[in-house]
């Protein structure tokens, strides 16, 4: 075999998958084929926010030749006991939330799928219902955990008494909307039945986590559920567990006798696979006349559903961000009809954090001293006090005029704006096998799943170097549950995760002395590894126009610097943080899941009304890092990028929008309506 010395990680390469998506040959989950006899489902859901389903009756003028079958909670298969209540559809006469799965029909054609569903007859005892979230909603409480594990809870120190004497306080209430991960590829299954043995062709985020679960309803082990995650067209956490869609998919065909293709529509991603909570989080800060703080409180508010309870860490960052000598944090929950929220990109963190870092700013307005400056004297991290200070340098940040309202050029007001970021370095449990080809190629497993992150090029690399064999010699399989296990792709974890396994791996293998195959498993290092404290950082500098006249918003600049341990590939880092960063400004300016009460339902339901930015909103976008390896977290000494760039970006925006403007918007999005006013 012959060894290289030539380092493949920190080089730009091209991913390797990018052939085959730009000319077509990447499959997806609902382009496998299966078979001639493919049938297609097609989800009923429910009208209704809150009732019972009694009766379901089929249109007597549907074509009754294509439908092959109508399943409602009357005759559908009986399922295992489902951790997560959401995937025991068609179990009960219960329905919790509009929208909410309630018949699957499946038919030989798409076509005849659809139309079947929409004159689908529903007997429904409708019942009063509950959506909307409020400071003073009188079933508000206080969880126990906070996602993932956190305590709900915080205190150090007399946060009160801290407050109460400050020679400087902010008391404000920041508000984020419902949001929704609604990625380009919808959440889709193409599922068949190999005997007893259910094979999944499925986009998701974690194969084996799929498998556990899915086998678990059908009452099969998860070695007997073959889940295959080749290419996902996005995910930013609603595909990290198991959706209806898989299981209705395999339901359907167990039923029929024949493989089903089952793709939510757009509409229904804005129901059933998850959305953020909106959140009302008030923040004080307490701080001595030279900056320096004396008291931080971050009360949050949030919403679950009554089916399944999801609380969003969303005051957790606020434990670690600053020093000061009295800390509190706390989550309240109110248990509302409505779908139960999930993952969206950096959970917690990116609202959160917008509201203390728009709150920082607010303090550092207060104290007439300079918002850079302030979080300088307050952070205990020397990569976050370099981010900033090097950040600034090279945004220009130091000809900045403090005052709001005071450039102005034509009818646009200019200004600009800082924030900082972070966000936990996680390691989880994976492992990996390498195995010699016969040609003196060497392929590596693992069960990941590459969200479109570039997973499979930095795995090559970090394989490649582990060998010591050129790039082009290492292959790598990902995508299929019955490889070796590997944790989900969430939470920045995968790489830093997996790369570890894949480390173990060919270390093994090219100190074996000529065996063939070699495997490696992290678990027992990862248990032992104190990831206690250990945080990527980043500070988000922006600048914008703000048009008097119309109260138009354009981002004319935004910059961010990172600190998030060795960048392993930096063409797919790059990506990976303006991508987040372009997120954050949808979630300042566009984005808003708006909630109809009356009816219990998003009304922005596809991205005609859920708007998001588009190519003609990124005007300059910039991404920069230290070079700040972590050699003590695992063996390449790198940190998760993939969530940090949303953390900072959107509180930047709307900071730079007040300089501008003079106008703090504490309630989001900085619509032009909520500027028009004061303009």
């Amino acid at each position: 075999m012959t060894t290289t010395t030539e380092r493949a990680v920190g080089q730009p390469h091209r991913r390797v998958e990018g052939p085959d998506k730009v000319t077509g040959a990447a499959r997806y989950a609902a382009e496998y084929q299966v078979g001639d006899d493919l049938a297609y489902g097609w989800v009923v859901q429910s009208p209704v926010a809150r009732g019972t389903l009694t009766a379901v009756a089929v249109d007597p003028l549907v074509e009754a030749d294509d439908v092959l079958a109508v399943l409602w909670h009357g005759n559908a298969p009986r399922l295992g006991k489902a951790d997560d209540p959401e995937l025991a559809v068609l179990q009960n006469d219960r329905i919790s939330y509009r929208g909410q799965a309630v018949a699957l029909v499946v038919a030989r054609t798409l076509e005849a799928a659809r139309e079947a569903a929409a004159s689908l007859q529903l007997a429904i005892d409708a019942e009063p219902h509950d959506t909307v979230l409020r400071a003073d909603h009188p079933d508000l409480y206080t969880p126990e955990k906070v996602n993932p594990d956190f305590p709900s809870e915080s205190s150090t120190g007399d946060v009160d008494a801290a407050f109460a004497g400050a020679a400087v306080r902010v008391d404000v209430t920041y508000r984020t909307p419902a949001l929704h991960n609604s990625p380009m590829e919808p959440h889709a299954t193409t599922a068949l039945w190999a005997g007893d043995d259910l094979v999944l062709y499925d986009s998701n985020q974690h194969p084996p986590g799929i498998a556990a679960t899915v086998g678990a309803l059908f009452d099969l082990p998860a070695a007997r559920v073959h889940v295959i995650t080749e290419h996902v067209g996005g995910g930013f956490g609603s595909k990290g567990t198991a959706r209806p869609n898989a299981v209705l998919a395999a339901m359907g065909a167990k039923v029929t006798g024949r493989p089903v293709r089952l793709a939510l529509p757009r509409q229904a991603l804005f129901s059933m696979v998850g959305h953020r909570t909106p959140t009302i989080q008030q923040i004080r800060l307490g701080a001595t006349a030279d900056g320096k703080l004396t008291a931080v409180d971050h009360q949050a508010v949030g919403h679950t559903s009554r089916l399944f309870e999801f609380a969003e860490q969303t005051a957790v960052s606020t434990r670690h961000m600053y020093e000061a000598p009295a800390v509190r944090t706390g989550h309240r929950l109110a248990r509302l009809d409505m779908p139960t929220p999930r993952w969206m990109r950096a959970p917690g963190e990116a609202p959160g954090m917008l509201a203390l870092e728009c709150a920082m700013d607010e303090l550092a307005g207060s104290l007439e001293l300079d918002p850079v400056e302030l979080r300088v004297r307050n952070t205990g991290f020397d990569s976050y006090r370099k981010c900033l200070g090097l950040g600034a340098d090279r945004f220009g940040w130091h000809d900045r005029d403090p005052r709001p309202r005071r450039r102005r050029e034509g009818d646009w007001w200019i200004g600009t704006g800082v924030a900082g970021a972070t966000y936990p370095a996680m390691i989880q449990p994976s492992s990996a096998r390498a195995r010699r080809q016969p040609d003196g190629d060497v392929e590596v497993s693992i069960a990941a799943a590459d969200l479109g992150t570039g997973a499979r090029t930095v795995l090559t690399q970090i394989a490649a170097d582990a060998l010591g064999l050129p790039y082009d010699r290492v292959r790598v399989r990902i995508g299929d549950s019955t490889l070796p296990q590997a944790s989900v792709a969430g939470g920045s974890s995968g790489t830093a995760s997996w790369g570890w396994a894949v480390t173990g791996a060919c270390r093994a293998l090219r100190e074996s002395g000529g065996l063939d195959e070699a495997t490696f498993d992290s678990t027992a290092l990862v248990e032992k590894l104190n990831q206690e404290g250990k945080h990527a950082f980043g500070a988000h500098f922006a600048e914008v126009r703000v048009d008097a006249v119309t109260g138009e918003v354009r981002v004319s600049r935004l910059y961010g610097m990172y600190a998030a341990g060795r960048i392993l590939n930096p063409r797919t880092a790059r990506s990976q943080f303006i991508g987040g960063m372009i997120m954050g400004m949808g979630m300042a300016l566009h984005e808003e899941s708006v909630l109809d009460p009356a009816m219990g339902t998003w009304v922005t339901h596809d991205f005609a009304e859920y708007h998001v930015p588009v190519h003609a909103d990124v005007e300059s976008i910039e991404a920069e890092w230290l070079d700040d390896p972590d050699e003590g977290l695992n063996p390449m000494g790198s940190k998760g990028i993939g969530e940090i760039g949303i953390v900072g970006s959107p509180a930047a925006i709307l900071n730079a929008i007040h300089h501008a403007t003079g106008i703090r918007v504490r309630d989001l999005p900085a619509r032009l309506d909520k500027l028009l006013p004061s303009l």
